[in-house]
């Protein structure tokens, strides 16, 4: 496997192709890490990386978010927990690299004490108001900020520095024509000035630069050979802030194609970035000309994911699913909806609480039923799966239940990669599935796991028998030539999976009706604006403020929560998004032994709640 070649970038040896790509967990207090951040990056790099690229690390006080979780790498006090981070790295055999940025005109969209700044007033599509022009003053300071941050790192003990120059960023924002209206040559000269100014503090630091493929830079032959001729590497990405985080719509690295391409453009170690998570694309990466593969997610998913990819066992692998819930939300740190061992600091895993129904005996070692085979009875099987024996019930056919669902929907097939997952590793366990159980048939099992999910109930109207549940028709072929899609108004990916159904099969017209502000409302930001996009010429018409009144045969009425003045649309077809409602277990509980209740058959939730009950349960 190409993967596994050591390579030598500049003087560092790297035990692997494989590399961290820039994040960071948000475990930082008035701008300052904490003990617990350099805890995941020991773990991060015990899992074989051969290098890890810290991210959120900024160098100026207007670049920073009014909460302060990143790193303000050009404060002294800063270091220590800096060092702690870059030690618990290299002290795993991985390189320790700090990637150095300022936002320039982008706030991210979270609040900031100063006002965004950048080479021209030029405003960025994704804030509301135009920023203001940097003086040469001010450009002398913001490349003495990145010198002083570097050699920060340099003193914590990091041995590779890797400026942003992608994503809108700052530096970014320098490099295009669009927002910095001079010759390439000067547009590059900042980042040259700060590229030989932390030279100048340290000679022996490796330095790298990150680039956007498909941002309002551009890509340009002349930024890349420029770049190239300054940087020890060169590590390429994609897109902008709300398109650079791919969600599970994009099913193929956006890269991969372009690496040969790419690789004539470089003539320095290119590092190729962005929603790689198989052995195969990796190799393909490589073979067109990569010299480094970089992903993140994947790693957060599994920090383990690079040994058991270069040990052969990539079937082993917990797989990222680029949902971006959890991972993108920083409620309160980055988290992972897949990875219930991913919790906030001071706790040991992910918060979960099963609903205890009865405790019985000493719990461990005897034998233990799980009723339900979704992602909450799935997770407590692969937790117990080798340490007891376990039976898996599940009445229908195939494992997944809700999970199953909307991995059939149109680009979320993100979710069919978990259930894969699950599947391979659960050899061990006695999966009986189209088996349904009563709790005389539990009687005895030490333990009881009821995990039977929860089911969609539509609001009593007339006519309302004639409408699909979201849940029933996610998965197969709608029909018609009028579409009507009915939210239940918190906008999340029924409605909208439910939309793009219509949009694959034909649908002339496609109306959806919201009691909410807007279509979408409550997806992932990245998921959303990934979405619209897809959406776009599509014959779709949202009516916020509206709710369903009735349903008839080749129409529906339709009524304002503001007015409440009512509208008839033609819709030969209509899908409704339910309430979500847990299914009754009481007559599930045995007489005997110990009962747990879990995911969505305690409360419906997310998968990340069913995931984490199940490890909790297990």
């Amino acid at each position: 496997m190409h993967a596994a070649e050591p390579f030598d970038l500049a003087h560092l040896g790297l035990r692997n192709r494989l590399v961290g790509t820039a994040h960071g967990r948000g475990i930082i207090a008035d701008g300052l890490p904490l003990p617990e951040d350099a805890d995941y990056w020991r773990r991060l790099a015990a899992g074989g990386a051969a290098m890890l690229i810290v991210g959120g690390t900024v160098v100026a006080p207007e670049s920073t978010w009014r909460r302060r979780i990143t790193t303000e790498a050009w404060r002294p006090e800063a270091v220590p927990g800096m060092a702690a981070r870059a030690e618990a790295i290299r002290a795993e055999g991985a390189v320790a690299a700090c990637q150095l940025v300022h936002l320039g005109r982008e706030t991210t969209g979270a609040e900031q004490w100063f006002p965004p700044v950048a080479p021209s007033a030029v405003r960025s599509p994704r804030e509301p108001t135009r920023p203001r022009p940097l003086s040469a003053g001010e450009l002398d300071a913001i490349v003495e900020g990145f010198r002083r941050s570097a050699a920060n790192a340099v003193a914590a003990g990091f041995q590779v520095i890797e400026l942003h120059a992608a994503h809108g960023y700052l530096l970014a924002q320098l490099l295009s024509a669009e927002t910095n209206p001079r010759p390439v040559e000067k547009r590059l000269g900042i980042v040259d000035r700060i590229v030989r100014q932390i030279r100048s503090s340290a000679p022996e630091l490796v330095v790298g630069v990150r680039l956007s493929i498909g941002d309002e830079a551009g890509e340009t032959p002349e930024v890349l050979a420029q770049v190239s001729a300054i940087a020890d590497y060169v590590n390429l990405t994609v897109g902008v802030r709300t398109t650079y985080v791919r969600d599970m719509g994009t099913e193929a690295p956006p890269l991969v194609g372009d690496v040969g391409r790419l690789r004539q453009l470089v003539d320095k170690p290119l590092l190729i970035s962005h929603a790689f998570r198989a052995g195969e694309t990796i190799e393909a990466a490589l073979a067109a000309g990569a010299d480094l593969v970089g992903m993140a997610r994947a790693l957060i998913a599994d920090p383990d994911m690079p040994r058991k990819l270069l040990g052969g066992r990539a079937a082993d692998i917990r797989p990222c699913v680029a949902c971006n819930e959890d991972c993108r939300a920083f409620d309160p740190v980055l988290l992972c909806s897949v990875n219930p061992e991913l919790g906030p600091p001071g706790a040991a895993r992910r918060p979960a609480a099963p609903l205890v129904v009865r405790r019985a005996g000493v719990p461990g070692g005897g034998r233990v039923a799980i009723v339900g085979a979704g992602p909450a009875g799935l997770e407590c099987a692969f937790t117990l799966a080798g340490r007891s024996e376990v039976v898996l019930f599940d009445a229908r056919d195939e494992i997944g239940g809700q999970l199953a669902v909307a991995a059939a929907a149109p680009h979320r097939s993100g979710w069919r990669a978990l259930l894969d997952f699950y599947a391979a590793a659960l050899e061990s366990v006695d999966l009986r599935l189209g088996t349904t159980v009563a709790a005389d048939d539990l009687a005895g099992f030490d333990d009881v796991v009821i995990a039977i999910g929860s089911t969609e109930l539509l609001p009593e109207l007339p006519g309302i028998e004639r409408a699909l549940p979201s849940s029933s028709a996610i998965g197969r072929r709608l029909t018609g030539r009028n579409l009507l899609v009915v939210d239940d108004g918190f906008g999340w990916w029924p409605c909208a999976s439910a939309v793009e159904l219509g949009v694959r099969a034909g649908f002339g017209t496609i109306t959806v009706a919201t009691p909410g502000a807007a279509f979408g409302t409550t997806l992932p930001p990245e998921g959303r604006v990934q979405l619209l996009a897809r959406l776009r010429g599509a014959p779709l018409d949202v009516r916020p403020f509206t709710t369903l009144d009735s349903v008839g045969e080749d129409d529906a009425v339709l009524r304002s929560t503001m007015s409440g003045t009512t509208e008839r649309v033609t819709a030969d077809t209509v899908v409704v998004v339910g309430e979500r409602v847990a299914r009754d277990w009481s007559a599930l509980v045995p007489g005997t032994g110990t009962v747990r209740v879990i995911g969505d058959a305690l409360v419906p939730r997310k998968a990340s709640h069913a995931i984490a009950e199940g490890r909790a349960a297990g």
